[in-house]
């Protein structure tokens, strides 16, 4: 735990260290007129935000099995919450997809819960992932990019065609592989039956489920949408005028990256913001203050979120203890 908190603060550090220096070479008071700029947009954007969480949660409670369910309300409070948690620790997903499971088992039943949660956290990686390569062939495609910029976009793509062809070839296969590792694991071999049933349990969703997956191919696919409505919404309350439907997907699909690598920085502090102005500026051409504005401006949103999520978790007076979640029998 000891290396744990050091390593967060270290980060933590560094990454106000990093936003510290870009907002000095753009300037604070350029950056606090675009925050006055945006004004009362703000709120839409943190509404934006709200849906989008909605929408996972919604995911998650499709991804249930009858006749187990889980109240709207029950799934969107887990999901701010664990969101809160994973960006405010350097564990990320670790503490925070745990958290949201700990948070409904009042509510429904610890197993079926987590199942569905494995269920929509695969889910929504791979639509993730498709919106990332996505915006990167968008990028070779229309932008004169910096070499490094251009190898990024190639791995990026290629990562995701290796993701989706080991996706389709575990799905056809069925492996048995986080239980037969548990398996070999002397302190963990106990945990790998009930693993290998969740395993099984995920691998039958498709067939058990058809019926539920245009609706959570559609909320997987609305939450990216939103991401893309939130960056448009934010650049014209920014610069008056509305960008192009691109310019807002590249900015999008920046984020996703930044998010999926930067994960272990509390807040993607200080990267988010670093790497938004020099797209803005190297990419497209649009200088440095406007991706900075909008990375800032979605902080303000993160954080926002990020206290309802701590205010919900005060609320229900949970504790890192009773956060913990056991490997459902």
């Amino acid at each position: 735990m000891p290396r744990v908190s050091v390593s967060g603060l270290l980060t933590t550090l560094a990454g106000l260290a990093l936003l510290a220096f870009v907002v000095s070479r753009v300037g604070v008071a350029e950056i606090a007129t675009d925050v006055r700029q945006v004004g009362w947009g703000l709120l839409i954007v943190i509404a934006i935000g709200g849906l989008r969480f909605l929408l996972r949660a919604l995911a998650w409670r499709w991804c249930l099995d009858p006749p187990y369910t889980l109240a709207v309300r029950h799934a969107f409070a887990a999901v701010i919450c664990g969101d809160s948690l994973g960006n405010l620790t350097p564990l990320g997903p670790l503490v925070g997809e745990p958290a949201k499971a700990a948070l409904v088992r009042r509510y429904t039943a610890l197993g079926p819960a987590v199942t569905a949660l494995a269920i929509e956290n695969l889910l929504y990686t791979l639509s993730a992932a498709a919106m990332i390569a996505a915006g990167m062939i968008a990028l070779i495609a229309h932008f004169e990019l910096p070499s490094a910029i251009r190898g990024i976009g190639l791995v990026a793509i290629g990562g995701t065609v290796v993701l989706f062809a080991v996706s389709l070839a575990v799905l056809w296969k069925q492996p048995a592989l986080i239980s037969r590792a548990l398996g070999v694991t002397p302190r963990l071999s106990r945990h790998a039956d009930r693993v290998r049933a969740l395993e099984s349990e995920i691998y039958g969703f498709a067939r058990r489920r058809r019926a539920a997956l245009p609706g959570l191919a559609a909320a997987e696919i609305g939450f990216h949408a939103l991401g893309v409505a939130e960056a448009y919404l934010t650049l014209w309350l920014l610069n008056g005028a509305p960008p192009s439907i691109l310019t807002a997907f590249i900015l999008e699909t920046a984020n996703r990256l930044v998010t999926v690598v930067f994960k272990f920085v509390p807040l993607r502090l200080g990267v988010d913001e670093a790497a938004t102005a020099f797209l803005t500026q190297q990419v497209l051409g649009l200088g440095a203050r406007p991706g900075l504005s909008t990375a800032i401006v979605r902080k303000v949103r993160v954080l926002f979120w990020a206290v309802a999520g701590g205010l919900v978790l005060v609320r229900e007076g949970f504790t890192p203890a009773t956060l913990r979640v056991d490997p459902p029998s």
